[in-house]
């Protein structure tokens, strides 16, 4: 069962971190958890994370995909996609493959978008074009 937010379906939710919960440390889950108090920190996950309205984050994020409705202080990194609802607040730098901003968002940062990262072999693509180069330029060679 998903639960709707202004147009947004999340996922379901299997752990939930407080209005009155405040925590400091390091966080690590592998399901769904959203926050609605305060955490400070860092976010290592390798599931979704939604941070509510009125929830503050001061936190370095990694998760795989990450909906940010509260504020935030801090870079964020998500596998798949972050989105920033109305309302939010972002100070720090987002990397992710989607990146969604709605109107009447806070957003102080850089954006970086990547691509899936286990799908590309940098290094290949830069020596197949180098080996190209050297081809074309021993065949140009060989010409004269």
């Amino acid at each position: 069962m998903s639960h709707s937010l202004q147009g947004y379906q999340l996922p379901t939710i299997a752990t939930r971190i407080g209005k009155d919960a405040q925590l400091k440390g390091t966080l690590r889950f592998s399901s769904n958890l959203k926050i609605s108090g305060r955490f400070e920190g860092t976010i290592d996950a390798k599931g979704f994370l939604f941070i509510e309205e009125g929830a503050l984050i001061k936190a370095e994020v990694l998760a795989e995909e990450v909906v940010i409705a509260g504020e935030v202080h801090g870079n964020v990194e998500a596998k798949r996609g972050i989105e920033l609802l109305p309302g939010s607040h972002v100070y720090g730098n987002l990397k992710a493959a989607t990146l969604r901003i709605a109107d009447g968002v806070i957003f102080e940062g850089k954006c970086e978008m990547i691509r899936n990262v286990e799908e590309i072999d940098v290094f290949s693509s830069v020596l197949k074009d180098l080996r190209r180069s050297i081809r074309l330029s021993d065949e140009e060679q060989q010409q004269n």
